[in-house]
């Protein structure tokens, strides 16, 4: 016992030579970070005797030091970013229904017909027992809307498992604040949950909060709700999820054609069961899906928790053969597109490739994540423009095709080395002029909205301040 507990403590104590050593190389061939490594140390020497789980708990939080700073990045502002105060409706009111109370929402919804406006009058509208099942579908021509006015004037209070369940085409949601209240987080799960027939759906200029996954999207019966919008919204949670269930906040299945764009996505901690969560994820052996111009801040008023957060993934932890779109899912995603995001503050990887087949990964800027990684063979991805914090890395047989991108090799994050994070100040301001590529064929989107110049800055955005103001 007394020679385990001695190779025990001689382990942790080689976690303070690592960064001038083969120890930080072998890390590096291996693409495991200092992030990574920490937990895994701090597990590995607890519950032995208090020297080995001192020795570990120290080395754990010098990794982290090394890796993520003495502290977290600033709370930002990011005005431009997520939900906004008004979103005009861009349709034709001629069907506009007035509803003022809980009943009347549902019954609206029973009843709806291609081109009507279900609009809410401000105020609080609480529902509990049955979800709200959208079933009636819209057209092309005329989708159904359900909207409020003002954003910010109407709440929704879902003490439900699941608040809508939408399974028709061409619904819209606009303007909306869906607040989960469940006594217990396990048991609200979803504010929206997208399936089977309901392709065409769009969610605009929402914010919801607490709940495990606030849009879930998922086949049924053979149909797929593909061609969905998830535009402007503000997605977070108000404290870490007690729940073994999944936290993704969009957690997308199967589903084909999706554009999310434009979201603030953040806080999204996992407090129970394996403690690994994402900001979102498309997977299932969907194709054609794209995340661009979203903030994903895993942690943002939320800090410091144990757990894994992942930005962004195209193919998450893999899917169940009985959810696959092609009951095989021999890739999980292909042609998907990862572009001109900003993600930060994750304990874990930035963006996470599995099985995710000529995937697109470009203009991104990741601050304080595990950087990119790519995994399996079935994974294929050409990787450009990007500004990462961290490395780009492949493993078990995961190809990348680098184009000009600015990264820091993982050894040299042993030694608390961030060239890329010391070109910002606080609030993601350029700390001097930004370093830009050369001229590229096809100019990247900007975050903020704004016209890329011929010779773009690595990275998501030309300047911040465009998002926050």
């Amino acid at each position: 016992m007394a020679r385990r507990a001695l190779r025990l403590l001689a382990g942790c104590a080689l976690i303070g030579v690592l960064a001038a050593g083969a120890g930080a190389l072998y890390l590096q061939d291996k693409g495991i970070t200092p992030r990574a490594l920490a937990p895994y140390i701090d597990k590995r020497t607890s519950g032995h005797n208090p020297t080995i789980e001192g020795v570990g708990q120290w080395s754990a939080a010098a990794l982290v030091r090394l890796d993520r700073g003495e502290s977290r990045l600033p709370v930002a502002t990011f005005a431009a970013i997520g939900a906004r105060a008004a979103l005009p409706f861009a349709g034709a009111a001629a069907q506009r229904r007035i509803v003022s109370t809980s009943d009347e929402v549902r019954r609206a919804i029973a009843a709806a017909a291609p081109g009507d406006v279900i609009t809410l009058l401000p105020g609080r509208y609480q529902f509990a027992g049955a979800p709200l099942y959208v079933s009636r579908p819209g057209t092309a021509g005329a989708p159904i809307v359900l909207r409020a006015e003002q954003a910010g004037s109407v709440t929704l209070e879902f003490a439900l498992v699941e608040g809508f369940i939408v399974s028709a085409p061409y619904w819209h949601f606009e303007n909306l604040a869906i607040r989960g209240v469940c006594l217990e987080q396990a048991q609200c799960e979803h504010a929206f949950h997208v399936v089977g027939a309901a392709h065409h759906f769009e969610a605009r200029n929402n914010t919801i909060t607490d709940f495990n996954a606030h849009f879930k999207i998922n086949g049924d019966q053979r149909l797929f709700p593909d061609h969905g919008l998830i535009d402007g919204n503000t997605l977070r949670n108000a404290s870490a999820r007690s729940t073994s269930s999944p936290v993704t906040l969009v957690d997308l299945v199967a589903a084909s054609g999706w554009t999310i764009r434009r979201n603030l996505i953040a806080d999204f901690i996992k407090s129970g069961g394996d403690r690994i969560s994402y900001g979102g994820f498309v997977k299932g052996a969907g194709s054609d899906n794209v995340f661009e111009q979203n903030v994903v801040l895993c942690e943002d008023r939320l800090r410091g928790a144990p757990g894994q957060r992942v930005g962004l993934s195209l193919g998450g932890g893999g899917t169940g053969r009985q959810y696959c779109r092609d009951g095989r899912c021999i890739t999980e995603q292909d042609r998907a597109i990862v572009r001109a995001n900003l993600i930060a503050s994750c304990s874990d990887d930035g963006i996470y490739l599995n099985n995710a087949a000529a995937s697109e990964l470009l203009h991104n800027t990741l601050i304080d994540t595990g950087g990119i990684q790519a995994r399996f063979a079935g994974t294929s991805a050409d990787v450009e423009g990007n500004l990462v914090d961290g490395d780009i890395r492949s493993r078990d047989g995961a190809l990348l095709r680098l184009n000009d991108n600015l990264s820091t090799p993982i050894a040299l994050l042993y030694t608390g080395y961030h060239a890329q994070r010391r070109l910002f100040a606080d609030d993601f301001q350029w700390k001097q002029a930004p370093p830009r590529r050369a001229k590229v064929d096809e100019l990247p989107p900007d975050l903020c909205g704004g016209t890329r110049p011929a010779a773009p800055s690595y990275g998501a955005f030309e300047d911040i301040s465009a998002c926050q103001k």
